[in-house]
């Protein structure tokens, strides 16, 4: 394999210098590079991006084994895929396992001592005893991670970008890192494609750090070190041993609050730059899931009447969703988008059945599925409508 060992940008590219294992150098151009190298990223490290957030001290193991007799011991709990223990000693950190497939495969994270090695800890016993009986497993894999939250100064600088662990890095609680690690991919590549394809302009790329970095930020403040803390808060103040139907009624109510913060955790982009967003608006994670069509939000699944669902339908461009007599506003955004070269597509169809839900007879969507626009009627300048959405200006 290759190693990158140095990212060098100008005024035309970048040159990446990679390594092979049988030392050969090579030099590597491109119009832009991404960095997706994970939470050392060198590529961060060599444009001097840097990086903030929150340490929590604590070094983590996860462990990746196989156990027939703890599959059969868990099938007493069918609709439950993982488990976690909370105890004091924990600090409000999970010890917690779950299925990694439907049959004998697990995972298992949990906090271990500084200088616990792969060598000097019982790692079998400790899982036995948050499982609460002894069972056989085959390891196949052991590692540890550091317990942190941050977040990058910017995801870009010049020509170079950052995505995934590279920007931010977390607890992998609910499956955020690697959920924002894909809207990172989502959000930047289209966007990339768009200026070299000659029709996305420069606000398109500052956009994407604009965008995503704000919904990350918040993502570990509000959802995940937020937890860690109100969980330690519990733990400290309420015991079964001490007056267990207080325990139990304030575990309730932090469950409940859980649920609730999933529900709210929708992230959108009201607040970009190349959006045509509410006034006031900010990129957030914080929102309301509904099915009504809103500029910074995305797309709401609907099914047409075709019977696909519209997501089977978008264009690879920009896709103006038309219900009822349209014509003149069709015409209006089709000579719009010819006139800044912006790939284009529209779906008519009927404004009834449950696409009366949208609450917009006209809804314009880009290539990664977020609403730039809506409304009933045109907007009094397509044209420079279309030239905000796609970065020109």
């Amino acid at each position: 394999g290759w190693t990158a060992e140095s990212v060098a940008q100008h005024d035309a590219g970048v040159r990446v210098t990679i390594v092979g294992e049988n030392g050969e150098s090579k030099v590597l151009t491109a119009d832009y590079a991404v960095g997706c190298d994970g939470g050392h990223s060198l590529v961060r490290e060599e444009v001097g991006i840097a990086r903030g957030g929150k340490d929590f001290d604590q070094l983590m193991m996860l462990a990746v084994f196989r156990s027939r007799e703890l599959h059969e011991g868990l099938k007493r709990f069918p609709e439950r895929s993982t488990y976690r223990v909370l105890h004091p000693d924990l600090k409000g950190y999970w010890q917690f396992f779950g299925r990694i497939d439907v049959g004998e495969g697990f995972f298992f994270h949990a906090p271990v001592p500084a200088d616990t090695t792969t060598s000097n800890f019982d790692f079998h016993g400790l899982i036995q005893s948050v499982a609460g009986f002894k069972f056989a497993c085959e390891f196949d894999h052991v590692g540890f991670w550091d317990l942190r939250v941050a977040v990058a100064d910017s995801y870009q600088v010049g020509r170079v970008f950052i995505a995934g662990d590279a920007a931010h890095s977390h607890p992998p609680y609910g499956g955020f890192g690697l959920n924002n690690g894909l809207e990172d991919a989502t959000n930047l590549g289209w966007k990339l494609a768009g200026v070299l394809q000659g029709w996305g302009g420069e606000a398109l790329l500052t956009s994407y750090s604009d965008e995503r970095r704000p919904i990350f930020r918040q993502t570990a403040d509000d959802f995940i070190a937020a937890r860690i803390e109100e969980e330690a808060d519990f733990l400290a103040n309420y015991s079964p041993e001490r007056d267990r139907a207080a325990f139990e009624r304030a575990w309730d109510k932090l469950e409940a609050y859980g649920g609730n913060r999933v529900m709210i955790y929708e992230p959108n982009y009201e607040g970009s730059g190349v959006i045509a967003g509410p006034p006031g608006g900010v990129c957030s994670a914080h929102g309301k899931h509904t099915f009504t069509a809103r500029a910074g939000h995305h797309l709401p699944p609907q099914q047409l009447s075709s019977g696909r669902n519209v997501f089977e339908e978008l264009g690879t461009g920009f896709t103006l969703l038309a219900f009822d007599d349209q014509d003149a506003a069709v015409r209006a955004f089709e000579e719009a988008a010819a006139k800044r070269r912006v790939p284009f597509k529209v779906i008519r169809d009927s404004y009834a059945d449950g696409r009366t839900a949208y609450e917009a007879q006209l809804t314009l969507v880009r290539p990664d599925q977020y609403v730039v626009w809506c409304g009933d009627r045109a907007p009094a300048d397509p044209t420079q409508l279309m030239a905000k959405v796609a970065g020109q200006g």
